[in-house]
């Protein structure tokens, strides 16, 4: 397993001069026609968090495979006797499935860290900027690839090779870097198939409306079929970030201070209950509604939309 580590292609660094270019040309779109896509403190913050979770990603990248490996073989007996094989190859069906397969564990990760408190504590960098550009990309949670893979764990199980979910799982990253910009329009019917920058400022959004919704990486499929897609209001101002954002651009205070936030509450909760729902309930839960969930914010604003308007508002308001 070494051996095939110290081999292990980084499409990473392939792609990086890429990047680093359509970053500057994003940049300099947004000076020419004084856009504001970007802002100084702001993106020192995304690049910060950035080499930090380059750093975290790389550290734990053995975990990551060993991990794989791990049920890979292990359950290597269980397949041959059975499923009559003892792995599934690399044939270019078989990638296909594992595209496929990688894309619906992420929706699945993408979703919980949106709806289970700890996991969005790991996440919540990644919403944490008012702006919504390339450099967002970078801003990935440092402490995300500690619990990531378990939703990898079946692909192993079944005889896909480690090296092969490992590459997927980073092709399928760096196909969502191309996702954080609003310089993309519609794409039409592809737009309805594969996750687009259109989509995904709904994502990104702290709209009340567009709260929890898109999770996809590369296929809009999952949230289609399990309740989750929106499409934009091209009508509605999308305003980007999260609904309490922490104080200044400290990288340490992005990453962290989501966690900070659930120890003060696990520390004050009178029940267990309590402190089992702080961590693991979905953000924004609280004991006496003195918060608010996603869906009970939701729930709220589809009530006030359906609140009827007298007749007579219009003299009201012109008076």
């Amino acid at each position: 397993m070494e051996i095939l580590l110290s081999n292990l292609p980084n499409p990473f660094a392939y792609f990086m001069p890429v990047f680093a270019l359509l970053i500057v040309g994003e940049a300099y779109i947004s000076y020419r026609e004084d856009r504001e896509l970007y802002n100084f403190k702001d993106s020192v913050a995304s690049t910060w968090v950035g080499i930090g979770a380059a750093v975290f990603n790389t550290l734990t990248k053995a975990y990551q495979i060993g991990f794989f490996f791990l049920f890979y073989e292990l359950f290597e007996p269980v397949r041959l006797k059975y499923l009559g094989y003892d792995n599934l190859g690399w044939a270019w069906w078989v990638w296909v499935l594992c595209v496929i397969g990688d894309d619906f564990n992420f929706y699945w990760h993408h979703r919980f860290c949106h709806t289970i408190r700890l996991f969005w504590a790991a996440h919540v960098v990644h919403h944490s900027s008012e702006k919504f550009n390339l450099g967002t990309a970078f801003r990935n949670g440092w402490t995300i690839f500690l619990y990531k893979p378990i939703y990898w764990i079946w692909m192993p199980l079944l005889g896909f090779h480690p090296i092969m979910i490992a590459l997927c799982m980073s092709f399928n990253s760096i196909y969502q870097f191309f996702l954080h910009t609003t310089l993309v329009p519609r794409l039409g019917w592809l737009g309805q198939i594969f996750n687009n920058p259109w989509v995904h400022q709904v994502h990104h959004a702290r709209n009340i409306e567009y709260l929890d919704r898109n999770h996809g990486g590369i296929l809009l499929i999952w949230d289609r079929i399990f309740g989750t897609y929106l499409d934009k209001d091209k009508n509605l101002e999308t305003q980007f970030g999260v609904l309490h954002p922490p104080t200044g651009h400290n990288p340490i205070t992005l990453n962290f201070h989501e966690f900070n936030d659930i120890w003060k509450d696990v520390k004050q909760a009178k029940t267990w209950r309590e402190r089992v729902m702080y961590v693991f309930g979905p953000p924004g839960w609280s004991p006496d509604g003195s918060r608010k969930t996603a869906k009970q914010l939701q729930q709220e604003w589809r009530a006030n939309q359906e609140i009827p308007v007298p007749a007579d508002a219009e003299i009201h308001q012109s008076v």
